[in-house]
């Protein structure tokens, strides 16, 4: 991804995983995209009639133990490509997604430019 050229404030880590998306008591199995401190990019596997504004929860397993979960919104919706915007993840998840920002942008700096960011849109 050019950064470049990119306008969000939060760097985003190419990912290629798969991914369980909740809405309304459904499961839906997606690829994970990339995945920032503030949201993620996914590509269903099935026939979710995605809409802006669902609320939803996501669940990404990196790792037998590492587990990402957030509750989201739907930010938009482009083909088969749907951003996600997280509302709420846990400390744990947290962590994780710390490590794979830091460990991917190889760059210490680009996590606390991020962490700053999230801390003053709360």
């Amino acid at each position: 991804m050019d950064q470049s050229s990119d306008r969000r404030q939060f760097w985003r880590s190419d990912f290629d995983a798969p991914a369980l998306v909740t809405v309304s008591g459904h499961n839906h199995a997606a690829r994970l995209i990339d995945v920032s401190l503030k949201g993620a990019l996914l590509e269903p596997d099935d026939s979710w009639l995605a809409q802006t504004g669902q609320p939803c929860h996501l669940r990404l397993e990196l790792a037998p133990g590492a587990v990402i979960v957030m509750d989201a919104t739907v930010a938009h919706v482009k083909g088969r490509h749907i951003g996600l915007q997280c509302d709420r993840i846990d400390l744990d998840s947290i962590t994780h997604l710390r490590q794979l920002v830091e460990f991917n942008a190889a760059d210490r700096s680009i996590l606390e430019r991020d962490l700053a960011h999230l801390i003053q849109a709360h």
